[in-house]
């Protein structure tokens, strides 16, 4: 059955940090550019970072750039977010998503592929910012 299950959310305080996981199962991550996305209450979901499934490749949104990291390891079928200096406007719940052609850079801009199945979203998990 094929499933991506994000985790590694919570509660904690501005200037902490989280690392996010998403896990696969029934397919292999290596193939897919992954991306991080998220929705705030009232707000439309957005990329927050993406990776390509070949090269290693990653793109940031500004927001992200020099305090969020996106990771990959093969051996666990996992990809990673993990988020520094958080901020009370980073509270969202995160969500991960897999496309097998899409760059990391257009996947982060307009999520997965009209053509691919939303068993490639994960259900998300809820980061909350505050003191």
């Amino acid at each position: 059955q094929l499933q991506l299950v994000e985790s590694g959310g919570g509660l904690v305080q501005p200037g902490g940090s989280l690392r996010l996981s998403c896990a696969a199962s029934g397919f292999t991550l290596d193939y897919y550019a992954i991306g991080w996305f998220r929705q705030a209450p009232g707000k439309e979901r957005e990329g927050v970072s993406c990776i390509s499934s070949d090269d290693g490749s990653t793109y940031y949104v500004d927001f992200a750039k020099g305090r969020f990291t996106i990771s990959r390891d093969g051996a666990t079928n996992t990809v990673y977010l993990q988020m520094n200096s958080l901020k009370p406007e980073d509270t969202a719940v995160y969500y991960c998503a897999a496309d097998p052609l899409l760059s990391p850079a257009t996947m982060c801009q307009f999520g997965i592929g009209p053509g691919v199945s939303r068993d490639y979203w994960g259900q998300g998990t809820q980061v909350t910012v505050s003191s």
